[in-house]
This record gives structure tokens, sequence and C-alpha cells, in this order.
């Protein structure tokens, strides 16, 4: 078939070695989701007209990614993600191509560092290095990439300060830096509506310290109102759809979204270091289908802005030095294990009671409340049961709550 096209083969049981092309007329392959294994033919590396190159998910595939793919310079989609691929990530990637769109190559066994260079003018939505072994910082070049959508960078070993420089990406809305070593505080912006379209911010399980960041949350304007939108989130400008996925800690299990619709809300700052009160400017953030602050050194009450968030799924503030009285709006919603791991709070649904005059909290906050809307529609799989924070540290610490 000297004229084929498209070969999409995913989702099924296909077995055994990937066999040589020799249709130098093909744009589109999708293997993906098969029992594949083996290395990518040289041949591949041949197909001058490839746009996308989808393996992802047959676990056995192996070898090194040759540098040798970055001269496919009409490549719009690589995902390579879910597989037993080793060595360094080519450099090459970052700017062999202003046409280049997704680049997955998440849960392999990749070493070394981010590419380093990214080039200007480049077209990069999808960007996912998640589940590797990669360390050093993450390059300031990823500002060139102004259409950037998703940045996953989690379950590695980089060891770097919070990149302040993603608040110039305009239409960020997934920021996963999750499970890594990221240190030191959240300064909060310098850019006029940094970061003003996110809807999944996931820092946990690194070492940041210092106060939550309110600036941040005051600019996280797409988080303020409930999205209807139950469509997925992924590319749209494509001759083949591409779907975005993300692994996310969610109710105390790691789960792996193969497809996420667009209302999965998510701010995950736990297993940090950091301190200070829970700002109220969180109970704006009326779309959070999940909030997990837990395991910091968080002390005084809990806000009762905190109530307005009635699109709230999952709220963990657990092993945190909040002290006081639960408020009353979050009564019905949460059970004891929200709230566990803070010796000074009292009040339903803990069995610790509070005594006359305990836990005087501000007065309501008037943010006004907005009905929630939102329908099941996320394809996901548990990757790791059980959800700890990989360390413990104790604190005595005396403070005044006003």
């Amino acid at each position: 078939m000297p004229s084929l096209q498209a070969l999409f083969l995913h989702n099924n049981l296909l077995y055994g070695q990937i066999s040589p092309f020799h249709c130098n007329s093909l744009q589109y392959i999708d293997f993906s989701h098969n029992r594949l294994y083996g290395q990518i033919p040289p041949s591949v590396f041949k197909l001058e007209q490839l746009r996308a190159l989808m393996l992802s998910s047959n676990d056995k595939l192996t070898g090194n990614i040759s540098s040798v793919i970055c001269e496919l310079k009409f490549l719009e989609i690589l995902d390579l993600s879910n597989n037993g691929f080793s060595g360094f990530i080519p450099q090459c990637l970052g700017n062999f191509s202003d046409g280049l769109l997704v680049l997955h190559l998440g849960a392999n066994n990749l070493h070394g560092n981010i590419p380093s260079i990214y080039s200007e003018e480049n077209s990069l939505r999808y960007l996912n290095f998640n589940g590797n072994q990669l360390k050093g910082v993450i390059p300031p070049s990823i500002i060139n990439c102004v259409n950037l959508e998703f940045l996953d960078l989690g379950n590695n070993m980089i060891d770097d300060t919070f990149p302040s420089f993603l608040e110039t990406l305009p239409q960020l809305e997934v920021v996963v830096l999750r499970s890594n070593k990221l240190h030191g505080s959240l300064k909060g912006p310098t850019v006029k509506d940094s970061f003003s379209k996110l809807q999944i911010f996931d820092l946990s399980n690194n070492s940041l310290s210092g106060p939550l960041p309110t600036e941040y949350f005051n600019n996280f304007k797409a988080m303020m109102s409930v999205d209807e939108d139950m469509d997925y989130m992924r590319t749209n400008n494509l001759s083949t759809s591409y779907v975005y996925s993300v692994t996310l800690a969610w109710k105390g299990l790691e789960i792996e979204f193969s497809q996420f619709q667009i209302a999965l809300t998510t701010l995950d700052l736990s297993c940090n270091k950091f301190t200070g009160k829970i700002p109220e400017s969180l109970g704006k953030l009326k779309s959070l289908i999940q909030l997990n602050l837990s395991h910091n050194s968080l002390i005084c009450y809990i806000q009762p802005s905190l109530g307005n968030l009635t699109n709230l799924e999952s709220l963990d503030l657990t092993s945190n030095l909040i002290a006081g009285r639960i408020p009353p709006q979050l009564f019905n919603t949460f059970e004891n294990g929200s709230y566990e791991g803070n010796l000074g709070l009292c009040g339903f649904p803990l069995q610790a009671k509070c005594n006359k005059g305990e836990g005087k909290q501000q007065p309501p906050s008037n943010f006004k409340k907005e009905d929630s809307m939102f329908e099941e529609g996320f394809g996901w799989k548990a990757v790791a049961m059980g959800y700890g924070c990989g360390f413990v540290f104790g604190v005595s610490i005396g403070y005044v709550c006003i």
C-alpha cells in the first residue's frame, strides 16, 4: 500500500515487535495500548511526512530514544509514554520543530536533564515528563512555549525553586510539579493576570516553605466560577484528536486519568513545609473539586469562607497545627478523615467537643455562594494504593490567631 497515510491500531491485543515500515507516505501511526515490545525500528525515523507517532502504554517497548527522531520535521504528536524507554531525552526535542504540539514521554526510565532549549515561536501545548528519573532544574527557556496549556514534570528528582517564570505563559491550565525536590517559598506574582487559566495546580510532596501563596490564589480566575464544560481537555486543531492525560493524588490514591474533563479543578499543596494561616481567599475558588493542604504546618482556624466551595468533593486538612471549631458550613460535607492530626480542632464530625467560647473565628465571609454542577466522565486507574508524604516532621510553635 504505497499511498497509505494513516495506521490506527490502538487498543487491541497486538503482540510482538514493531515491523519495519516501507511505506514512505505514512503520516499517522497509532499503536498505543497494545502488547508490543522491543525497540522502535529505525525505518520510523525515515518517514519524512510523519505527523503523529503514538506508541504509549505498551509497557515493554525499550531502548534509547534516538536523536534521529528530530529529523521528523513535520511531527506534531510524539507520545511514547508508559513504556520502558531508558537513557537520556534527546536535547533536540525542545527545538527541532516549530510544529510539535504534544510531547509525552511520561512513565519511562529516562534520566539526565530536561531538554534545556525551547525555540521561540514553537507550538508546544502539552509537555509531560512525569514519572521518570530526571534531575537538574526546570529550564527557563520554557517561557518560549507561549501556547503551553499543560505542564507535568511530577515524580522526578528535579532540585530547584518554584519556577516563577511560568507566570508569563498565558494559556497554562495544568501545572503538576509534585514529588520532586522543590524548595524555597512562593513569592507571589510579578506578572499581571498570571495563572489566570489554571484548573490544576499540584505542588505536593516537595519541600516548599513559607506562607501559602495568597497572591496567586487571587489570580486563579478560572477556578472562581464553576465550569459547566464537560468536554475532555485536548488539542483541537489537529487532523487527529489528542486527549490529554494526567496523574494526580485523588482521595488518597495516586490516579492516572487517561482522560479528564476541563471541570477537574484541583489545588494540591500537601506534604510540604508551608506555614501560617489558611487564607480567606481560598473561598473564592468556587470550582474546586479537590483541595489538599494536608501535612504542612498551617496554624489557626479553618476559614469559614471554605464553606463557599460547594463544588468540593475532596477536602484534606490533616496533619497540620489547625485549632478551633470546625465551621458549620463543612459539617455535613466531610467526615473526620478530612481533619485528623490537628489536635486543637474540635466540634462535629470530630469526637473532641468544643468548650464554651472555644475556637472563636472571624465572622463568616460574605462571598456569594454558587451551586455546583459536576458529572462523572473521567477515564482513570489507580497506579499506587495509598498516599503518603514520604517524610515526617514535628513542630513546636507558639502563635496568636487574630
